[in-house]
């Protein structure tokens, strides 16, 4: 009797050390995100932190997420890239190596996430960026082949720049534009770009196409030369932290031609920032609340009644990288497998989420679909437009 008890017991620590250590099949599903928390655009980081917080928790409390017939509760690790690309990439890296998750969502800037597609495709874990626009993120750096592990949620630069510049001449009814932007920054720089490209192909001409580098302050010598060139409109595909800055430089100069932007507008903080100096401008953006279908009108009262506040493009897009992961792990019928779980999200062709409808296509982690145009009209964001791919 002595023995057998000696035996059960042993069995038993065995059994708690197997358990311990997933020996008996992982019980949770990891999660991990690399935000932007602290750093030059802090209000993006805490978006995605709210958002990803949000669809675990609505998950778990719902029982867990339901993959082959069994439910599991989600577990999800949030590192701060702290707004810089090295920290990004040591960021995935730990939630790879350390935390061993099955999938990492974010970050979101296009400088952050390229370095941290990187890791993930190298280390073959999947990554979902919620924000980042810039072709480079899914693409492959030397061969220019789409990466196999890096998807996104939103529209990509090229789409997005060809919206605004074509929104310009169809809706404005401008003929002659202006261009200031980051040039350190792959996104500002990737989005100018195209946006000239598109609109001198269409019959525009940009007449000045000036540039400044990330943190700088004062873009009077740029915006001097914008007005003697005399545009009809100005685009500044730059952040919301700086475009307030731009925006009053340029009307103290006496420069009143109306601006356009790119999503990177999108933060409610542009409101604060500019008050009444960006009243009247439009931008590019993934969806708009007030005309919100029933899926967005859901999460919409749902965020406002955790966090008190409205919901911006990136808390959007990150709830809606959290819905493909979710989708992408019931499809693949396994939770612990992350070659699968990859699998299966190349290959998603109907999700409706808050931003629209998607689908993916096996070969490009960009997804299928559309874009709006917003106004700043009242202090607010308003829908102005659809635009299809």
């Amino acid at each position: 009797m002595k023995k057998w008890s000696i035996l059960v017991g042993t069995l038993m620590v065995i059994s708690m050390l197997l358990a311990a250590c997933g020996g008996g099949g992982s019980q949770t599903i990891k999660v991990g995100v690399v935000a932007e928390l602290t750093g030059d655009i802090p209000a993006v980081g805490a978006s995605c932190k709210n958002a990803a917080e949000l669809a675990v928790k609505e998950i778990n409390d719902a029982g867990g997420l339901e993959v082959a017939g069994k439910k599991y509760q989600v577990e999800l690790f949030i590192e701060d890239n702290a707004g810089k690309a090295d920290q990004s990439a040591s960021a995935a890296q730990k939630l790879i190596t350390q935390q061993n998750v099955v999938a990492i969502v974010g970050p979101n800037a296009s400088r952050y996430a390229i370095p941290a597609s990187e890791i993930a495709e190298s280390s073959k874990v999947m990554l979902i960026s919620p924000w980042s626009t810039n072709t480079k993120t899914t693409l492959d750096a030397q061969t220019g082949a789409s990466k196999r592990y890096v998807f996104r949620a939103c529209f990509i630069d090229d789409f997005q720049g060809q919206v605004v510049a074509k929104f310009a001449l169809n809706n404005l009814k401008v003929t002659k534009a202006a261009v200031l932007y980051d040039v350190a920054s792959d996104y500002n720089k990737g989005i100018a770009e195209v946006f000239k490209a598109t609109f001198e192909a269409n019959g525009g001409t940009v007449v000045a196409f000036e540039t400044y580098t990330t943190g700088d302050k004062d873009f009077s010598a740029q915006l001097t030369k914008i007005k003697d060139a005399g545009p009809e409109v100005i685009f500044t595909p730059n952040y919301y932290s700086e475009v307030p800055l731009q925006v009053q430089q340029a009307h103290r100069l006496g420069i009143d031609v109306p601006f356009l932007g790119s999503d990177s507008w999108g933060s409610a903080e542009i409101l604060t920032l500019c008050g009444t100096e960006c009243e009247g401008y439009y931008f590019s953006t993934h969806y708009a609340p007030d005309a919100a279908t029933p899926v967005a009108t859901k999460f919409i009262e749902n965020y406002k009644t955790t966090y008190g506040t409205t919901p911006d493009d990136v808390a959007a897009l990150t709830y809606d990288s959290f819905g493909l992961l979710w989708m992408a792990l019931q499809n693949a019928g396994k939770i612990d497998d992350r070659e699968a779980v990859r699998n299966a999200m190349a290959v998603i062709t109907g999700y409706e989420g808050v931003t629209g409808n998607m689908q993916f296509q096996e070969g490009s982690g960009d997804p299928i679909k559309s874009a709006v145009i917003l106004q700043i009209k009242d202090g607010a964001f308003h829908w102005y437009a659809n635009a299809n791919p």
